[in-house]
């Protein structure tokens, strides 16, 4: 059953199940919000409520337990005329052109194989499901997202593995180099980094390479009163850089697929607000942290001896693989912005890209492929899993459909495009607000429901609202989001004193910056940028 028409059949749930539910929404929220607190990991926390609400699910009688439908085709039938043969009699299934909403449900006649002309005779375009086969599958499978699950294992295994070629290691220290040992410039091809890293790799990875490379520079350079400031600008950058492309952080794969945003649609719409942004918070960085140009000719020449004596070399164990890696992770970023204008592979979609080219390099480890199976982020895998459930059972119990109310008693009128100034402001610093003091995730997840079961279109700004807020509200807090944290726990490390309340005075002014920004960009230029 679809999420539209859950929506229409809303008057069949009543609304102490949904406020039980909702009560339920709120309380994982609160556990995710509160992890370190309670010591428990998020597939742990997610698994539980999702335990739990599909087992309220089942007593209360909300959950359909049908078999699927797969395999079957979809045919536009202009004015409800229908022209088409079936090779079985089958259930036609009538929604309203452009809308996933049954109207009306009619059996073909068993003799003839074919409907009744009279049975389907609409005022409108309607669109009925041929042929097909039923499946008994648990409730739960449907409710999960494989394609995001694909793209996140597919693209996890691949990093992984092309990181032990030193290919990483080998482009920081190049960098490091590149800069001459100038604490100025090296913390702006660092902040690059960070965000080039960031878009390619993921958030979490991109910050434990860069903030290892600059504890080890600086410390080299004799520069480890700087080491703080970069840190945290890094961890900054690294939520900018995870709006650069749209498999560079979850909530941009949760909304970007909910939206129907193609790889390259999504490049070319965030890159002018990811370099614009960049350069800002560099600036800001270098100013409030006192990060200045060397100036006298000794201390340029000192600098630049201790550049000299690193190895980029050093983390290469063999240059086959490494040339093999660098095709490699260049073909994969090709076929990743490409996949939805190459013939088959469209259809396949990006997670099977990502498994695909996970499969290509694990063969260079055929015979030990077990350490990188278990380096997986098996804690991520597991919750997503749980999640998607839990939002699954929420879309049954009407919850996302009341709040779905919600949103719209605040957004006025959320098919307009371009919407009002308003609205997009609203929904924007709403989920940066929210980013900010729990896991954007589950905030992406509920939202990129809402907005399509709201029939938002896919190109409103309203979508790019969500992805700019959710990303960037994790930069107001160092609970926000995976790779702040990571940078907190590497200032702890290395002894540099940062409590809560020290990241959120030193962050605040970065992110009010960024989040101003961001609107100024989905208000005045986005609207523009539709093609």
């Amino acid at each position: 059953m679809s999420t539209i028409s859950l929506i229409a059949e809303a008057g069949k749930v009543s609304w102490p199940i949904t406020v039980m539910f909702a009560m339920l929404l709120v309380g994982l929220i609160v556990a995710l919000a509160v992890e370190e607190k309670i010591h428990a990991k998020k597939s742990i926390i997610a698994g539980s409520f999702a335990i739990v609400c599909l087992l309220l699910a089942t007593f209360t009688g909300i959950l359909s337990f049908e078999q699927i439908v797969v395999g079957s085709h979809r045919v536009v039938v202009p004015g409800g005329e229908v022209d088409v043969e079936f090779s079985a009699p089958v259930d036609i299934e009538f929604y309203p052109e452009g809308s996933t909403e049954k109207t009306d449900e009619i059996a073909l006649d068993d003799e003839e194989g074919g409907p009744d002309p009279a049975a389907v005779d609409h005022n409108h375009h309607s669109s009925l499901h041929v042929d097909g086969e039923r499946l008994k599958t648990p409730v739960y499978i449907p409710g999960i997202d494989w394609s995001v699950i694909a793209i996140i294992l597919g693209s996890s295994l691949f990093v992984d593995v092309t990181s032990k070629s030193g290919l990483f290691t080998w482009i920081a220290i190049k960098v490091t180099k590149a800069s001459k040992g100038d604490p100025f410039l090296l913390l702006f091809f660092y902040g690059f980094m960070t965000v080039v890293f960031s878009a390619v790799l993921n958030n979490v990875t991109a910050m434990i390479i860069v903030g290892s490379l600059t504890v080890v520079s600086l410390e080299k350079l004799d520069q480890r009163k700087l080491l703080l400031g970069f840190l945290l600008i890094e961890g900054l950058l690294t939520n900018i850089g995870g709006l650069l492309t749209l498999i560079s952080s979850v909530p941009n794969i949760i909304i970007g697929t909910a939206a129907d945003i193609s790889f390259t649609t999504f490049l070319i719409k965030s890159s002018p607000f990811v370099l614009v942004s960049t350069l800002l918070t560099l600036w800001m960085g270098s100013a409030l942290f006192k990060i200045k140009r060397l100036k006298t000719a000794d201390e340029k020449s000192v600098a630049k001896q201790l550049v000299e004596s690193f190895d980029e070399n050093d983390g290469v164990k063999s240059w086959g693989f490494f040339k093999f890696a660098a095709v490699m992770l260049v073909l994969f970023i090709l076929v990743i912005a490409t996949t939805s204008a190459l013939p088959g592979i469209s259809n396949l979609g990006m997670g099977f890209v990502a498994m695909s080219f996970a499969t290509i390099m694990l063969w260079r480890f055929k015979s030990e492929v077990n350490r990188f199976y278990s380096a997986i982020d098996w804690d991520l895998i597991g919750f997503f899993m749980a999640l998607f459930v839990v939002i699954y059972v929420m879309e049954h119990a009407m919850v996302l459909h009341a709040i779905g109310e919600g949103l719209q008693a605040v957004v006025h009128d959320i098919k307009q495009v371009p919407p009002s100034r308003m609205d997009a402001t609203t929904l924007l610093c709403g989920s940066a607000v929210f980013s900010s003091v729990t896991d954007n995730i589950p905030l992406a997840a509920m939202f990129g429901n809402i907005l399509h079961d709201l029939g938002t279109p896919n190109d409103s700004t309203l979508w790019w609202s969500v992805i700019f807020g959710a990303n960037l509200g994790g930069n107001l807090t160092p609970i926000g989001s995976a790779s702040t944290l990571v940078a907190v726990t590497i200032m702890h490390k290395h002894k540099l004193p940062m409590t809560f309340m020290g990241f959120v005075k030193a962050a605040v002014p970065y992110a009010i910056v960024q989040i101003a920004l961001a609107i100024l960009y989905v208000l005045y230029v986005l609207p523009y940028m539709n093609f």
